[in-house]
């Protein structure tokens, strides 16, 4: 079974709730991990992750927080989950930091498995965070 780690699902719902407050300014640490039910210390060191891949500022000061950086319909879920989990490897001989597998030369499946992980990706890429703002409206009409 493939699973998405607590990274990257925590990270896109913390950019979910940035775009929702794109037009209104910055949101604490605090406030995103409160609407989102995540604890406060592990959402900031997704935070900082994504700041430091540049979907994110920061603002110090009183009223300071997080912005995203870049309209909603910009920042694809594609983007948000390389910057937290990498690249997409569903096996570990596609992990390019790991030592990988000593049947790469002459493997039936590793095209398959790499196949697979591009279309992933490329799907995610189609999903920005305004299609997950349009989603949220359509379900609280």
């Amino acid at each position: 079974m493939l699973r998405l780690s607590t990274k990257g699902q925590y990270g896109v719902r913390a950019m979910f709730e940035l775009a929702k407050n794109y037009k209104n300014g910055p949101l604490s640490i605090r406030e995103i991990a409160a609407r989102q039910d995540v604890s406060a210390a592990y959402l900031e060191q997704l935070l900082n992750k994504l700041r430091k891949s540049r979907l994110i500022k920061s603002q110090k000061g009183p009223g300071g927080g997080y912005v995203i950086n870049g309209n909603p319909e910009e920042i694809s879920i594609g983007m948000i989950l390389k910057a937290l989990e990498g690249p997409i490897t569903l096996t570990q001989c596609l992990n390019p930091s790991a030592k990988g597998c000593n049947r790469v030369e002459g493997c039936v499946t590793r095209l398959l498995w790499k196949s697979l992980g591009e279309k992933i990706e490329s799907f995610l890429e189609t999903i920005s965070l305004n299609d997950l703002l349009k989603e949220e409206a359509r379900l609280t009409r």
